[in-house]
């Protein structure tokens, strides 16, 4: 939305226009004392900038509440656990940006690897029948666990056939794209992925993490060029998810808090994702994975207990669930067979 279709004075808008605030949305980005140093606007200039910014976005909703209303087909991704897809509803959406949070550890890459399996299967076992396309931006991608998680596919998934996991080359539907600065994402998002979806190669796009690159990439003075770039980026990842009804999974870092009353935040703990409100206001689905300090065993394996936590999404509870993550993936905690053995 430009700014000429806001009912404000001529002087307010030339000067929001002079600091390259390009659209409406992007004025509530930024906070009051910020929009008064950066455009030199009185207090009640920008009080009358902000109220006009925010009942215009209440008329025009942002992409997430876009893709609800016009382009979400209520389809689902399975987690490939019955535990885990009771709490997400069936899976992560098609149609939206899922954002996957948590610390060095928590668990964050072994559930994005697990869907990149699961995506494969056809639709009555939860899949889309397809492969999955995932963007490293950090780390290299983690081939060996990879193929364990493939070995043990048997296991885990029960409820396939024997011989339809026997029959799948699931090595060969994992695309692995490394992108090390914004530049190269960019190109990535915009040339390779759109031709793998246009292909039907792949429905499933992870980008492991969002928060490295624009965490390097910007001082602290880049703050409203940083807001731009994330709104971009956001936007890119609305247009190929929505285009190709194809979920997104973006895996982010955390960073300290010092209060627990952000609705944005976590259910619990002394962490929240990185990026701040900026990015919080781009993704339709936000999961948090967090490290207990337990352990729980099963036969001869044990693990550090987990919890997956909905922090907020238009059509699932405030909820979470237990887990933890074995030789053959993530799994919900809802039996016996799993002993608690004690506290780290």
């Amino acid at each position: 939305m430009d700014w000429d279709q806001l009912d404000l004075n001529p002087r307010i808008i030339a000067s929001v226009r002079r600091v390259k605030l390009k659209c409406v949305r992007e004025a509530l980005c930024v906070s009051g004392p910020d929009l008064q140093r950066l455009t030199g606007l009185s207090r009640s200039d920008v009080h009358q900038l902000q109220t006009a910014a925010a009942t215009a976005c209440r008329r025009h909703p942002p992409t997430p509440a876009v893709l609800l209303q016009r382009g979400y087909s209520g389809l689902r991704l399975s987690v490939g656990c019955p535990v885990l897809d009771q709490l997400l509803r069936g899976g992560l959406p098609a149609g939206g940006v899922t954002e996957l949070s948590g610390e060095s550890g928590a668990g964050k890459t072994q559930l994005a690897l697990q869907l990149c399996l699961s995506v494969q299967y056809p639709a009555q076992h939860g899949g889309l029948d397809s492969g999955a396309v995932y963007i490293c931006t950090e780390d290299q991608f983690p081939v060996r666990r990879l193929d364990q998680l493939i070995r043990g596919q048997a296991s885990l998934r029960r409820d396939v056939p024997a011989a339809l996991i026997s029959s799948r080359r699931f090595s060969d539907h994992v695309y692995v794209e490394h992108a090390a600065d914004l530049d190269s994402l960019s190109v990535c998002l915009s040339r390779r992925v759109p031709l793998l979806l246009a292909r039907q190669h792949v429905r499933l796009l992870v980008v492991d993490s969002v928060a490295a690159l624009f965490r390097s990439e910007f001082q602290a003075s880049d703050w409203l060029e940083r807001s731009q770039q994330l709104i971009s980026f956001s936007h890119t990842l609305h247009t190929l998810s929505l285009e190709f009804n194809t979920p997104v999974l973006c895996i982010n870092q955390v960073t300290d808090v010092f209060s627990s009353d952000d609705s944005l935040g976590p259910v619990s703990g002394a962490v929240a994702p990185a990026l701040g409100l900026v990015w919080a206001n781009q993704v339709m689905v936000r999961l948090m994975m967090r490290r207990l300090q337990e352990t729980v065993a099963r036969g001869d394996q044990s693990s550090i207990l987990r919890r997956l936590e909905v922090v907020f999404a238009p059509h699932l509870s405030r909820d979470g669930r237990d887990a933890a993550v074995w030789r053959e993936g993530v799994l919900g905690l809802d039996s016996a067979n799993n002993t608690r053995t004690g506290v780290l």
